[in-house]
């Protein structure tokens, strides 16, 4: 009894665990067929509920992704039957009503057939449609893509759980009151979606390499989670070199996370970090990628370049071997091709490595004002460094003092008082 009882145990979680590997292809093909995502979520958990019951007795079936979608279109097909035979059930009466049904059965069954490109793709591209807010795409992607629970992305981003099921309700009312087709767009259009699709998984990621709040400075999991995201656009879409630009930056800059923090949590710079522990993997897979998006004619692109920059010191196998002229250089380059306020900022702190503590400050005082710096603890915390560094110890205590009290993450706040302590009274 107790034999059998671990055995069906095992049996569901197997089934649980495919089913969580097929969702979001099963949720895609679903959502192409019925247009609405409510639908199709609610199709993929009786397809669900339908393996619960029949596994157990028939083992997992050697293509169980494709058991789980003819079993969600069965339901599908019977859910268009019964609400076709309810509107029209009065005008049917004394009609062969079983020959008219079934016909249009297999007329759906031959448009839920019809192969009108990778659905997984589609929905990706809807679910980050810039339609939605920044933040609502994330959540979207992370739950249709992802399958993380509201839960989980709640947990993840340091919101309420209420917060993300909102954002998430209001995405899908969106979608659907702005009538979006669930495919991949063409032309122009696919150039400003996948901008769109890109900038949300680089967004996930780096919510996970540097939290933006709470007590932790990185979160891991949603590293994990945007890297897989990436993986599988770059198996979707082998052609867009940005795709892979962007992939070989979350693979190199993952392989750091080991040791990016200290055992009590503190963060470690990049400088001082100990290069034994950056996974060499990760490192070797990012490398790769760049080279794929320059056959692709994508070297110039914005995620190509950063990825060339995280290469630099990738490469580096000790901090004092980074080729830091040729990281200020492609700083040029990425400024011109992708102009913004942070990219200035990191830009002067290649310069300062490069060439000097002085040549960093010349070039941080010409941004100091930027209105999208204003509140950026980062842009503090780079000043102070280079005070720091030219021995203007004092002037460097007030720059790390300011970034303590702008930042909002625990970790960041304790390393920047840490800093400031260390330039004395």
């Amino acid at each position: 009894m107790a034999e059998a009882s671990a055995a069906a145990a095992e049996t569901h979680r197997a089934i649980e665990t495919v089913f969580r590997m097929e969702r979001p292809r099963l949720i895609a093909g679903l959502a192409r067929m019925v247009r609405v995502v409510d639908k199709a979520e609610e199709l993929a958990q009786d397809a669900l509920v339908i393996a619960l019951a029949e596994w157990p007795k028939t083992g997992v079936p050697d293509n169980p992704g494709a058991w789980l979608m003819a079993a969600a279109k069965r339901r599908a097909i019977d859910g268009f039957r019964r609400d076709r035979m309810l509107a029209r059930k009065h005008a049917e009466i004394g009609r062969d009503l079983e020959g008219e049904v079934d016909t249009s059965a297999t007329d759906i069954e031959a448009a839920m057939d019809d192969d009108v490109g990778d659905e997984l793709l589609g929905l990706i591209f809807t679910a980050c449609h810039p339609v939605l807010s920044a933040e609502a795409r994330a959540a979207l992607t992370l739950r249709l893509i992802g399958g993380l629970t509201t839960d989980e992305i709640a947990r993840a981003f340091l919101t309420g759980e209420a917060t993300i099921a909102q954002r998430i309700v209001r995405a899908k009312k969106t979608i659907a009151n702005a009538a979006l087709a669930f495919e991949v767009p063409r032309g122009s259009e696919r150039a400003q979606r996948l901008a769109s699709v890109l900038e949300v998984i680089y967004l996930i990621f780096n919510e996970g390499y540097a939290a933006t709040a709470g007590e932790d400075l990185i979160r891991p999991s949603l590293c994990a989670e945007a890297q897989r995201l990436g993986r599988i656009l770059a198996g979707l879409a082998p052609e867009e070199p940005e795709v892979f630009g962007l992939l070989a930056l979350m693979e190199i800059q993952a392989s750091r996370l080991p040791a990016r923090t200290a055992p009590d949590g503190s963060p470690v710079l990049l400088t001082e970090q100990n290069r034994a522990r950056w996974d060499r993997l990760l490192i070797r897979r990012g490398l790769a990628a760049p080279e794929r998006a320059e056959v692709l004619g994508g070297g110039r692109g914005p995620y190509a370049l950063q990825a060339a920059l995280a290469a630099c010191h990738a490469r580096a196998r000790r901090s004092e071997d980074t080729d830091w002229p040729r990281i200020a250089s492609l700083y040029d380059t990425l400024r011109e091709v992708m102009p913004s306020p942070v990219v200035d900022l990191n830009r002067a702190v290649a310069y300062s490595m490069a060439f000097g503590p002085e040549a960093g400050l010349r070039l941080i005082d010409e941004i100091a004002g930027a209105a999208a710096l204003r509140h950026y603890a980062p842009l503090p915390a780079a000043k102070g460094d280079f005070l720091f560094r030219a021995g203007r110890l004092a002037e460097a205590r007030a720059e790390f003092e300011s970034a303590a009290a702008l930042t909002r993450n625990a970790c960041e706040r304790t390393f920047f008082l840490g800093r400031a302590a260390a330039c004395g009274g």
